[in-house]
């Protein structure tokens, strides 16, 4: 079950709104968005990572692959 912002149950209040903050709204963005980018905001981690990669997932959907990022 989703909520009205369409961000699935499981992901915390502070990590809600920091990607809000990020601009993001819908599930459906995190598609085109790497994990290692959403891990830079704050508040955002391995379990909001995995409760939205299930979610992608279900939608027939993934994160952006960060194999293209260049190394730090």
């Amino acid at each position: 079950m989703t909520r009205i912002d369409d961000f699935p149950r499981g992901v915390g209040k502070v990590a809600i709104r920091e990607l809000k903050r990020a601009g993001y709204t819908r599930l459906e963005q995190f598609a085109g968005v790497s994990e290692t980018e959403l891990l830079k905001l704050h508040g955002v981690g391995p379990k909001a990572l995995a409760v939205l990669r299930e979610a992608l997932a279900e939608r027939g959907l993934a994160f952006a692959s960060s194999s293209s990022e260049g190394a730090s």
